[in-house]
């Protein structure tokens, strides 16, 4: 008996997934529980162009990933900070502050959870920062502290 599932099913299948099972499985346990639905023509084309839709979906996220990691590369922002005695900062630059900086200089939306700032910068002075714009796809921004 062929099946579309509704749900990810452990062991079986993710949701959207065409599969074949026994009669007595499908019939007693996943219709019934509405963890799948019966394997007719019409449930599987929806089921295939739901696939091919999330496939595209996906492929347009990463090609704009691609363009914003490019135009991130000319990206050089600059933070001003107030500055104690020895040349330290007062706390220390975050994620948060990277990406009003990117907002106010360049009107660029960065989410601050996708900034990774590999060691606390609390320091004046020059550094790289990775930002994830896509699960693939990283870039690298200058970030230059200077003295308010």
């Amino acid at each position: 008996m062929k099946v579309v599932l509704l749900q990810d099913v452990k062991k079986l299948g993710k949701k959207g997934d065409i599969i074949e099972v026994s009669e007595g499985y499908g019939r007693n346990f996943l219709l019934p529980r509405k963890l799948a639905a019966p394997g007719t023509s019409g449930n599987i084309n929806d089921a295939k162009q739901k696939k091919a839709a999330a496939v595209h979906k996906a492929q347009v996220a990463s090609d704009e990933a691609l363009i914003l990691a490019s135009q991130l590369k000319k990206v050089e922002l600059t933070i001003p900070v107030r500055v104690g005695e020895g040349g330290k900062i007062f706390g220390a630059i975050t994620g948060k502050t990277i990406s009003e900086a990117a907002k106010a200089q360049y009107n660029i939306d960065l989410d601050k959870k996708k900034v990774e700032i590999k060691n606390p910068i609390k320091a004046l002075g020059t550094y790289d920062v990775v930002i994830h714009v896509h699960p693939t796809i990283s870039s690298e921004i200058k970030i230059h502290v200077v003295e308010e």
